[in-house]
């Protein structure tokens, strides 16, 4: 797992795209958390813009209780929500190969301020921290390089 600067976490799968997006579920199903809204966004580009893209999906996640509890504390946690993780292909040169990122809610300069100042009243943000970092990713990752 590597940091990706200011915006969060990756792994890299040796499997393709789709069997990526579909760990990627299966292991937030098995930590609560449901897939709200998927976007592609390769074909998003194409139809907006007719541009090429390689294949990359938003998934915003979503653990209800979490969601709830975190709700409660402070209404404004709705922007943070729901959290999102980015499956991708690795591109023309690692076919075969993909990437999935999600987002650190503690990175970034204003993204900061607002876990810092409600961390202790955030579940959600620390569980998706958490879940992500440690758990679910290298789990992911691991099941990846029995397969390839």
């Amino acid at each position: 797992m590597e940091h990706l600067g200011e915006y969060g976490f990756v792994v890299r799968l040796r499997v393709p795209y789709e069997t990526a997006v579909e760990r990627v579920a299966t292991a937030l199903k098995a930590e609560g958390f449901g897939v709200l809204t998927e976007i592609d966004v390769r074909a998003t580009l194409r139809q907006k813009l007719d541009v090429p893209f390689r294949k990359y999906a938003i998934l915003g996640a979503c653990n209800p209780p979490l969601a709830y509890r975190a709700l409660q504390a402070d209404l404004d946690v709705g922007l943070l929500l729901p959290c999102n993780v980015t499956p991708r292909a690795a591109g023309d040169r690692g076919r075969g190969t993909s990437t999935i990122a999600t987002g650190d809610r503690r990175a970034g300069s204003s993204l900061r301020a607002v876990s810092h100042e409600h961390r202790s009243r955030t579940p959600m943000t620390d569980h998706a921290h958490t879940l992500t970092r440690r758990h679910r990713l290298r789990q992911i990752e691991g099941r990846s390089a029995g397969r390839a």
